[in-house]
């Protein structure tokens, strides 16, 4: 049988979600997981999958990933969820086709990056989200992959402020690497008046106009939604989810502490 999980994590001390050897990564201990469970004897065997790979320090809400198991009884968020630690945690099953692949049957992706708006003209962000909008050439804002082509299409950017922060929503059908957090980039660049709109259209034609550009810390991303053309069934797990809540909570308490010791440290002029 092949079943599908949602599994979210906090990225922050991970080599992002790609297995790699000698460093800790999400895969790493989902797959530790699931040998420990016995529901896979191997990755490769169980023709494991996921939607895409984050990075280091990328976090995600909705991660999908895929194997096949001959125990089906124990590939469930909270069964799994007792061999994970409390930064990674599934949350809902379903049992889907033997071909189901996360990654190419996606129909589409969703990312949130959440950043510090005081200094930034929102109304001069929001203009400029709509210039990426729709098909591109984004070659000037991914780290290049010589085997993948740099067209894609963003389906939609929402750009909002919540108290003194400001989030930004981008869809697409997929994403290059790095293509989010560059994309933050050049938008603060046009709301903090270091470059104007022109650049930003300049950027888009990279055969005639090219320019390197940093990412955006990975701390602010996360992995927020995968959409599947034909809807997968889910069983979402309350028990998990309640649990994962209680996480979340001490790590939201231990953060606003840490806020509150680092104001402390600088003596005030």
């Amino acid at each position: 049988m092949r079943v599908a999980l949602k599994i979210a994590y906090v990225g922050t001390g991970y080599h992002g979600s790609q297995v790699q050897p000698d460093v800790a990564t999400i895969e790493g201990e989902l797959f530790n997981a699931l040998k420990q469970l016995e529901v896979i004897e191997d990755p490769k065997s169980a023709r494991f999958s996921s939607s895409g790979r984050t990075d280091a320090g990328v976090h995600a809400r909705e991660q999908v990933v895929a194997f096949d198991t001959d125990k089906p009884s124990l590939a469930i968020p909270r069964v799994i969820n007792s061999r994970l630690p409390n930064s990674i945690w599934a949350w809902a099953h379903a049992e889907v086709t033997d071909d189901f692949d996360p990654r190419r049957w996606a129909a589409s992706r969703k990312y949130r990056y959440i950043m510090s708006g005081e200094q930034y003209d929102i109304s001069k962000i929001r203009s400029a989200s709509k210039i990426l909008e729709g098909e591109h050439d984004f070659a000037n804002f991914c780290t290049k992959d010589e085997d993948k082509g740099t067209i894609r299409n963003v389906e939609k950017i929402d750009v909002r402020v919540s108290g003194t922060l400001t989030k930004i929503d981008v869809q697409a059908n997929s994403f290059l690497w790095n293509m989010v957090r560059k994309m933050v980039t050049a938008l603060t660049m046009v709301g903090s008046g270091v470059r104007d709109e022109e650049w930003l259209k300049q950027m888009l034609d990279p055969e005639s106009y090219e320019e390197g550009l940093e990412p955006a810390p990975a701390y602010g991303l996360t992995l927020m939604e995968v959409e599947y053309p034909e809807p997968i069934v889910w069983c979402e797990d309350g028990y998990s989810i309640r649990k994962a809540n209680e996480n979340v909570h001490d790590y939201m308490v231990r953060h606003r502490v840490m806020a509150e010791v680092m104001d402390h440290l600088v003596p005030k002029e």
